[in-house]
């Protein structure tokens, strides 16, 4: 075992991140991002334009009111003798009603954008989750669980901003761009040439600014990642860490990393951010010469404007620089959601595993002319349907399993098996023993189709594996792996994972069946005991124990062991090697053991090396060759 290494110059666990990477720019990922939006939540989105459009009106008619209040009221007012507020305080009213429309709109269109928003991350991350479900096993061989977990994480919730604040506040500031400049055209034309001009200048700045931080914000994701998978890699590896006093250097591999996120941060918001307060600058400049030019036309007397026209214009000049400022001040965000939403696509844009088989397993009963019969429920007896014409025919599952000409890589450049031929009968035991990364897991790895072979046939009692369904493939195969996952639930719930409709009793049945019953029984709440933290809380042994019950319970024609009692002591292994024996009666097995003790009474031993099947035969034949198993066995030098 070695400490968790990391190279600040490659991707987390040397994987390969940009594989998956789709094609298109900014405006393809933004559109695609709405066209998801808009096919769940058109209404509401209608309603939510409604909404914005009545709140935009509501906030021009108090605007251009200030015309009115300062040319028909405030000046008439201060050149009577006696003045009538009744009239004043009648269009007030009027426009507070008008105010209060506004805010009521305001406030159904923020509710509306907050289910809007949610329930588009619900159905992102669930369309990611259930994708994700169907990609091969060389996906997660590529990608790092960090990159993983930050695109469900930062990516998503960097989308949530975007819909929920980027989204409203672009359509709100197009509608206030709109209306305020038919307004101000309506009040002044050479004012309003000014404003367009300045609005101009301000759009320019918007866009140049943001391509230049478009890239820092993609880097800043990315180094997100990086250090979410340093860190997923860190936990699950906590134990090599302190074994080899790996701290100090952990924690400065770490401050890398974490110092590059900082890096490509700061670089992004230094850019971004400069935004605003340019735009701002921009905004106030337009503010002056709007006042500087009405003031001269007025005082020229070239153009006829009041002064109540001109004060109206320069909050309606406000109005129109606010919402490109505005845009601005969102430019951050879109920048994020793009990257964002550009790694979301990159996993649901991964092509799901390839599956063209139409050979399911189903549950079987023998008729008295020994013809099979399909059955609903358990029987206890197994059949391939295989859908021939004109009618299915049903085959009896055996287990026979052979392999002929077999030849793998999991590249193409680098073939890790050559010519693997086994043939491996019904009820037979067959072991795989040889040195690390001679093939052994990779064959089992073939016979459940995680990889496809490059030449060569897999066939099952007959049946090619790629003309099985990969689930009903799979479903015929009881595999306990070397590294044991448990999930959060209880001993029991861990159990049914085998199968899904076992009783209560059939998963103790299990358990007692490969002696896991003891220790169950001893645990706090017994078969009810609640596990978290991958069974954290039980010895590796324990863990091994109820893995192997999963696979008991499960009850499959064919069986797999991958180092099966690997992380159980010699006393545990004998018991658990007992209920193992009774396990494989009537099963086709496949073990693979570095103790090869435990595969002396196997029907046969296939020794690997390099990719190649160098001997086979029994226990005592292969002694007898003072071959390779021989050396392996006895550990003396040929």
């Amino acid at each position: 075992m070695r400490a968790p290494s990391f190279n600040p110059n490659r991707p987390i666990g040397g994987r390969n991140q940009s594989a998956g990477e789709p094609t298109g720019n900014r405006r393809d990922i933004l559109l695609r991002l709405m066209r998801i939006v808009m096919k769940n939540y058109k209404f509401s989105f209608l309603v939510v334009a409604l909404c914005i459009v009545i709140t935009s009106v509501t906030t021009l008619a108090s605007t251009l009111f200030t015309r009115t209040l300062i040319d028909d009221y405030i000046v008439p007012l201060t050149q009577a003798a006696m003045p009538d507020y009744g009239p004043l305080a009648d269009v007030l009213m009027k426009l507070a009603l008008i105010l209060l429309l506004g805010v009521v709109c305001s406030y159904l269109h923020s509710v509306l954008m907050i289910n809007v928003t949610q329930g588009t991350m619900l159905r992102l991350r669930t369309d990611m989750f259930r994708h994700m479900q169907s990609l091969p096993i060389s996906y997660f061989d590529s990608h790092s669980h960090g990159e993983v977990m930050s695109t469900y994480t930062n990516d998503v919730d960097t989308l949530r901003q975007m819909i929920n604040q980027s989204l409203p506040q672009a359509l709100n500031s197009l509608i206030t761009i709109t209306i305020t400049l038919i307004s101000m055209v309506a009040l002044s034309v050479p004012l309003t040439l000014v404003s367009i001009v300045m609005a101009v200048v301000m759009a320019f700045t918007t866009t140049w600014l943001g391509k230049r931080s478009r890239r820092h914000f993609k880097q800043q994701q990315q180094r997100l990642a990086d250090v979410n998978g340093f860190i997923e890699e860190m936990m699950t590896g906590q134990k090599v860490v302190k074994v080899f006093c790996h701290e100090e250097q952990a924690i400065k591999q770490f401050e890398t990393i974490n110092e590059q996120l900082r890096q490509s941060t700061y670089e992004a918001n230094r850019i971004a951010n400069i935004v605003m307060p340019v735009n701002g600058n921009l905004g106030h400049l337009s503010y002056v010469l709007i006042g500087v030019v009405g003031a001269t036309l007025i005082l020229s007397g070239q153009v006829e404007l009041s002064l109540g026209t001109l004060v109206a214009f320069l909050t309606l000049n406000n109005s129109f620089a606010r919402p490109i400022a505005n845009v601005s001040q969102q430019i951050n965000s879109v920048l994020n959601a793009s990257v964002g939403a550009e790694r979301v696509f990159r996993i649901l844009d991964q092509q799901p595993e390839a599956d063209s088989g139409h050979v399911t397993l189903v549950n079987a009963m023998e008729a008295p002319d020994g013809t099979l019969v399909p059955m609903p429920l358990r029987t206890g007896l197994w059949a391939w349907r295989v859908p021939d014409q004109p009618r299915p025919r049903f085959v009896k599952v055996d287990g026979g399993v052979q392999l002929n000409m077999v030849d793998f890589g999991y590249t193409p450049d680098k073939q890790v098996l050559f010519d693997i031929m086994i043939n491996a009968m019904p009820d037979q035991k067959i072991a795989f023993v040889g040195g690390t990364g001679a093939g052994k897991t990779t064959i089992t790895n073939l016979i459940n189709r995680f990889y496809d072979i490059q030449d060569g046939t897999i066939t099952i009692d007959g049946i090619n594996v790629t003309s099985i369904s990969k689930p009903h493939l799979r479903r015929s195969l009881g595999m306990v792996l070397q590294e044991t996952h448990l999930f959060t639930g209880s001993v029991l719930d861990n159990i049914r994972y085998g199968r899904l409709d076992a009783t209560d009793q059939d998963c103790i049945e299990a358990a007692k069946l490969v002696n896991a019953d003891g220790f169950i029984r001893r645990l706090s709440d017994g078969y009810r005991t609640i596990l978290s933290g991958d069974g954290g809380n039980l010895s590796q042994g324990e863990r091994q124990l109820l893995a192997i019950a999963r696979a008991a319970v499960a009850d499959p024609p064919i069986l797999i062991l991958d180092e099966a009692t690997s992380s159980i002591d010699t006393h545990t292994e004998r018991l658990v090697q007992q209920g193992m024996d009774s396990l494989m009666k009537g099963r086709t097995t496949f073990v693979i053991a570095h103790r090869l003790s435990t595969v002396r009474n196997a029907d046969c031993i296939i020794v690997l090396e390099r990719g190649r099947i160098i001997e086979s035969g029994t226990h005592d034949q292969l002694l007898a060759l003072h071959g390779k198993y021989y050396q392996l066995y006895t550990g003396h030098d040929l």
